[in-house]
């Protein structure tokens, strides 16, 4: 029993396996940390926050930039070439003057302007660029969201040694007051040394287990202060929420919980989708522009001209590809496609989150169940501790003996303490997995 207890209470792996703490500890201050605060505060520490205006502020660029393409494309061009050959006349005028021969070396320079009438492809352009934001937001909130998790680890880490370093604490108090009544008789000469030895030495080892347990919880705390950015002291108290009314409801709705983050990602990257299939749409129909251009040159718009001239000409532009040789149909495939890969994808979340409920209300069970019997344990305990105390004072029983009464009752209520934490942490858990906000 001793050896049993010496690893629970000093194996780091099983400390911070375990998740729970005493209850008197986590209701003792007024100013203790609530896990749904924390939960708050990890998200608004995290640097990933600022993702959300960054990205916002990029769609605002790019439809800007979209915008700008109803105004009118300015271009300037200057040009200047040589012409190996250039058009002659086989004929003179009358009088036998010959015609004029066009130069060689041309020159241009020219303002043009270009204007959309009618460009179908602008609006889906919008609509797929808003809907890549909402998607791409939902994404930081999707990886922001593990956060609670990594929170409720540490949080129900460091409730967990809190109530571990109480009980042992308190466990020492009474050690002590053996420890002076056993050096009593031994100076009286009704006992041997032994005795007093061994309650000394068991001293000594709880004190040890209070620095390991204390080092952890103090490794934890920091861990929940990185993420939450708080700066949390060792004194600081963690209250034990009280999920029971959360969890029963929940379990009553089930079926129809769908908050976690990863759903709304899947909705948003449907509309991304949806946009695409719009865009695709629309790039089969005409475009309609108008069109302008002035210049100066040699030659302007007569080729037959020798002399530099301005021009200028302004029309309408029509621009349509009626066969793009199937590669419309094949686009809307591959959206089709993308489609279904979403629906697969939300299909395997919706299943594992299943899996993860199942896990998590199988253990609440259990540990209500094992509370139920947690309390008659320790009462048991501590009837046939009571017991082994008096035996002791009178002489009747060894330090030995009492040390393996005082190490049952400590493992009995450091188990009740576990079974408290674990249910917190359990419940917390469940909420957690199916998204549900923990106050």
């Amino acid at each position: 029993m001793l050896q049993r207890l010496r690893i629970s209470l000093t194996a780091p792996a099983v400390l911070f396996g375990l998740m729970v703490p005493a209850q008197g500890v986590a209701q003792q201050a007024r100013d203790s940390l609530r896990l749904g605060v924390l939960h708050a505060d990890a998200l608004r520490h995290d640097p990933r926050g600022q993702q959300f205006a960054l990205l916002s502020a990029q769609t605002t660029l790019r439809l800007r930039n979209l915008d700008a393409e109803r105004l009118p494309a300015l271009n300037l061009n200057l040009q200047g070439q040589y012409l190996s050959d250039v058009p002659s006349f086989p004929f003179q005028l009358p009088g036998g003057a010959a015609p004029a021969v066009p130069p060689n070396d041309n020159y241009d320079a020219n303002l043009a302007a270009r204007q959309r009438l009618y460009d179908p492809t602008l609006g889906p352009r919008r609509g797929l660029e808003q809907a890549q934001l909402a998607e791409s937001q939902s994404r930081v909130r999707t990886s922001l969201y593990t956060l609670k998790q990594n929170v409720n680890d540490a949080f129900f880490t460091a409730l967990l040694l809190q109530a571990q370093r109480a009980e042992l604490e308190t466990g020492i108090t009474d050690l002590e007051a053996h420890l002076r009544a056993a050096r009593d008789r031994v100076q009286l000469g009704s006992a041997l040394a032994s005795e007093a030895a061994t309650l000394e030495a068991e001293l000594l080892r709880r004190r040890q287990s209070i620095a390991d347990v204390t080092a952890s919880r103090d490794a934890a705390l920091a861990v929940l202060g990185d993420l939450t950015g708080r700066a949390l002291t060792p004194e600081q108290a963690l209250e034990l929420p009280d999920l029971s009314t959360e969890v029963a409801q929940a379990r009553g709705n089930l079926g129809d919980l769908r908050v976690r983050p990863e759903y709304e990602q899947f909705a948003r990257t449907r509309d991304v989708l949806g946009q695409r299939q719009t865009l695709v749409d629309a790039q089969e129909r005409p475009r309609v522009f108008t069109f302008a251009r002035a210049g100066y040159g040699r030659p302007g718009l007569n080729p037959l001209a020798t002399e530099f001239d301005e021009y200028w000409l302004a029309g309408v532009q029509i621009e349509w590809s009626p066969w793009r040789w199937g590669t419309t149909q094949r686009e809307r495939e591959e959206v089709a496609i993308q489609q279904r890969i979403v629906a697969t994808e939300e299909a395997a979340f919706t299943a594992s989150i299943r899996r993860g409920i199942a896990n998590d209300l199988a253990a609440i069970d259990r540990l209500e169940r094992s509370l139920q019997s947690d309390d008659e344990i320790i009462a048991l305990r501590e009837r046939i501790l009571r017991e082994a105390r008096l035996r002791f004072d009178e002489n009747v029983i060894t330090s030995a003996e009492l040390v393996d009464r005082e190490t049952d009752v400590l493992a009995a209520r450091l188990a009740r303490a576990t079974h408290r934490v674990e249910l917190g942490r359990s419940r917390a858990r469940f909420l957690t997995l199916i998204g549900l906000e923990v106050r």
